[in-house]
């Protein structure tokens, strides 16, 4: 919960916007400032003082504990022009949270924590546990001098400038190993224990267990991912409570899909009683990984049947690929999530001039394979194979990487080993369809000239199957100079369907600074005026020019355009 206090009617009214924006993730204190403060740092985990900064120091001071312990702070001025992180600005989130209240209010977040600064990733902001010398190592890391990256598990980290040998280290490890000097270390969720437990067996055996299990085999608890067995086990209080302890999921699995696994203690108890040879070793091997503790029972003071058993399993993290499209040029038109991406990825794969468009939006220590002009397969076969080496990887292309870019042959290339997310962007299309007007406002079609991957036979199908459709058609690769007779030869097609006055425009460099367009008829079109770098929409039937704009009536059957005809609906 985010507490929210004021003192003056202007910081009131900044507030109730934020309570406004944020119903469920906001709490109101009124009252004495200094009692509510008091109250929200002591019942909330963040906190919105709409007072002076220094008026919130004095306030919380003696409140404070520690880094690990306080709540983030962020102050927002009188006039609502700045959202400060004060306190906790990693662990308390008060960093991320100045930037969404600056994104609600309009207000310039100001953080001053040295990494987010430069662009660097916080040591203890990549959702993984952290032990060690944090401060050490990310002064380190921001004096420029080497750290080395010590991965004993493949993971995928965010980028950091780290090096194969420094003074300084950076650990990935899952094994129970206490930090050295000038190190530290990042627990990966790479454990999975499966479990099997008897009916009734209590929650002390089961978690005894699992604990000597990973202390028998010197790895750490913090890597923990999740308890996994059978569903016929899902309500079984000793596991269940196992894994709350833990602070872990309980994954479950079905008897077939268990039986389906290769183990190497199969048993017939757990086959008779639940309709799997394995419960443990199979749950545990489930989604694959190594298994560094086979199937050992719990053992009991009184000399009783052991009533639980375990397996250790090391999963190594999925790699990730994020396919991200750049929209067509401008700047404002590369989305919110797509900047994420972009920040996120440690490897970045792409045309070298997209990557010149979007380079300074990199964070130091992002690995950049660039290459030319028709090496699409090339650059989708590199970043799969990233992904599966298990780095965190952005594709990227131009437009919506979807549409002709490079999502197609990424995931042709891709299969079910490495997480894949897609991430939209604006397509020449649309970018090319707010210049001229709404040429797209009803069924459309978009359509590539290029015969390079194509058959022109195909091509030719699907633009007289466009023509008799009577669908708007934009086309895409209209024309280069090897290709030049392609977009003659379709317009040629659509004319004998569509009259000699139907709009077309002419759209080339869309949203870039040397962008252009025309809206031009199907008679009149020049092809001469088109290039590589052009989009070319032709209308359908219904398609009119109005007031110099290029537009497709949505045609509604209600709607009436007479003097004083009503519209009944717009979206």
């Amino acid at each position: 919960m985010i507490g929210l206090i004021s003192a003056t009617a202007a910081g009131t009214a900044a507030r109730d916007r934020l309570a406004a924006a944020w119903p469920d993730r906001t709490r109101v204190y009124d009252g004495p400032v200094g009692e509510a403060v008091r109250a929200a740092f002591a019942e909330c985990e963040r906190l919105v003082c709409f007072l002076a900064t220094g008026a919130v120091v004095r306030l919380v001071a003696p409140l404070l504990d520690g880094k690990t312990s306080d709540p983030g702070v962020v102050c927002v001025d009188e006039g609502g022009r700045f959202a400060v992180s004060l306190i906790g600005g990693h662990a308390g989130g008060a960093n991320d949270l100045a930037r969404e209240v600056g994104e609600v209010l309009g207000a310039a977040p100001v953080v001053t924590t040295a990494t987010d600064s430069v662009g660097l990733p916080g040591l203890d902001t990549l959702g993984l546990p952290v032990e060690g010398d944090v401060a050490a190592v990310s002064r380190a890391l921001l004096d420029g001098e080497p750290v080395a990256l010590a991965a004993e598990v493949a993971w995928p980290l965010p980028p950091l400038p780290l090096a194969r040998e420094g003074a300084y280290t950076v650990r990935l490890t899952d094994r129970a190993v206490a930090p050295g000097e000038r190190e530290v270390l990042l627990r990966p969720p790479s454990l999975v224990v499966g479990v099997g437990a008897s009916r009734g067996a209590p929650v002390e055996e089961v978690l005894g267990l699992v604990e000597d299990a990973l202390r028998d085999a010197g790895l750490c608890a913090r890597s923990l991912a999740e308890l996994a067995t059978v569903d016929a086990k899902a309500g079984e209080p000793g596991i269940v409570a196992a894994a709350e302890r833990l602070g872990v999921p309980l994954v479950t699995y079905t008897a077939g899909e268990l039986a389906a696994v290769e183990v190497p203690n199969p048993s017939d108890a757990p086959l008779a009683a639940v309709g799997t040879p394995s419960v443990a070793e199979a749950a545990a091997l489930a989604r694959g990984g190594e298994l560094l503790v086979p199937k050992r029972k719990s053992e009991r003071a009184d000399g009783q049947p052991a009533r639980a058993t375990c397996a250790v399993v090391r999963r190594p993290g999925r790699g990730r690929l994020a396919v991200v499209g750049l929209g067509p040029g401008a700047r404002d038109l590369l989305t919110p999530r797509a900047r994420a991406e972009l920040r996120r990825a440690r490897v970045l794969v792409g045309l070298d001039q997209y990557v010149d468009q979007i380079r300074d939006l990199l964070l130091p220590g992002t690995r950049i394979l660039e290459s030319g002009l028709g090496a699409e397969e090339e650059r989708a076969r590199t970043a799969v194979a990233e992904a599966r080496a298990g780095h965190a990887v952005a594709l990227i292309g131009s437009g919506d990487a979807g549409v002709y870019a490079m999502a197609s042959p990424a995931l042709a290339e891709a299969s079910g080993d490495i997480d894949v997310v897609g991430v939209p962007g604006v397509t020449a299309a649309l970018a090319a369809g707010a210049l001229l007007g709404a040429p797209l406002g009803h069924d459309h079609v978009s359509i590539s000239l290029s015969d390079l991957h194509t058959p022109w036979e195909v091509i030719e199908r699907r633009v007289r199957a466009a023509a008799e459709a009577d669908l708007v058609v934009t086309f895409y690769n209209p024309r280069s100079r090897g290709r030049d007779w392609q977009l003659p030869k379709a317009l040629a097609i659509l004319a004998a369907h569509r009259e000699p006055a139907t709009p077309v425009g002419v759209v080339r460099n869309a949203s870039r600074p040397d962008e252009s367009s025309r809206l031009t008829s199907l008679a009149e079109l020049d092809p001469a005026w088109v290039d590589m770098m052009t989009v070319v929409t032709v209308g359908n039937t219904a398609t009119r020019e109005i007031a110099g704009r290029m537009v497709t009536p949505r045609g509604y059957r209600w709607q009436d355009t007479r003097p004083g005809g009503r519209q009944e609906e717009a979206r």
